[in-house]
């Protein structure tokens, strides 16, 4: 396997959820991570949480629907350190309801965010990328498989993010870059409290994956030798608990 030691690795959603879980197990191989989200007061606890591991943390707040956030972040990527060798695109915003009530506003923030911004991330770090040769991690959702009712807007970012991943890994795999979809359903995240919440069904845990179990998987994957890329993982709860 190969080491991530010292290596530079830029994590999206890194507050929380797997996001987070994904921070933590590459800076546990040693790597030094850019946590991006939107709140500063979450980065920097899980920024302590890094250092803790004997790695080097940084919080970099971002709101992916704000152009001139993810412009000065690739500055500062670029001032502090010349290189990225690990994008993970993991942050993004959810919404369920059927089509005919589903909101335009609320279309609009999924694509921002999930589609929109994350392209953003993609164009501005791909020349920091192209030094490494880098690996790009775009944790998508079992969404981003289907489309079953009520997920319609959600599914239509998840689809589209796949596509953005399918025809970027062929457009850079002659550079040395490695592209990792990983498709998860449902995980034991806030984001997934809150669904559950507004399902009106009872929220348990301990029936769904764990954001560790992602992480767990990309991290094996970035570790591979350059002699083989994993391209897609789909993983799923154990017990069907939904």
């Amino acid at each position: 396997m190969e080491s991530l030691k010292d290596q530079i690795v830029v994590v999206t959603g890194a507050s929380s959820g797997i996001g987070k879980a994904i921070a933590l197990s590459l800076a546990g191989h040693g790597a030094e991570i850019c946590l991006v989200a939107r709140r500063r007061e979450l980065l920097e606890k899980v920024a302590k949480q890094v250092q803790a591991l004997g790695s080097r943390g940084h919080a970099c707040p971002v709101d992916l629907t704000k152009d001139e956030d993810i412009r000065t972040l690739g500055e500062r990527v670029q001032k502090d350190f010349g290189r990225v060798n690990i994008l993970v695109l993991c942050g993004g915003a959810i919404s369920h309801g059927a089509l005919d009530k589903a909101s335009l506003a609320d279309l609009d923030l999924l694509y921002r965010s999930n589609v929109r911004g994350h392209y953003s991330m993609l164009q501005t770090m791909l020349p920091l990328l192209r030094k490494g040769p880098g690996q790009i991690v775009f944790v998508n959702s079992s969404a981003g498989l289907r489309s079953p009712a009520t997920v319609g807007q959600f599914a239509a970012t998840q689809h589209a993010f796949r596509a953005i991943a399918d025809s970027l890994r062929d457009e850079v795999n002659a550079d040395g870059i490695r592209v990792l979809s990983i498709f998860p359903g449902r995980t034991a995240t806030p984001r997934i409290s809150k669904l559950f919440e507004k399902e009106g069904r009872a929220y348990e845990p301990e029936l769904l994956m764990q954001p560790e179990d992602i992480a767990e998987m990309v991290a094996h994957s970035l570790r591979l030798p350059r002699t083989a890329e994993v391209t897609d993982i789909r993983i799923r709860p154990m017990k069907k608990s939904y």
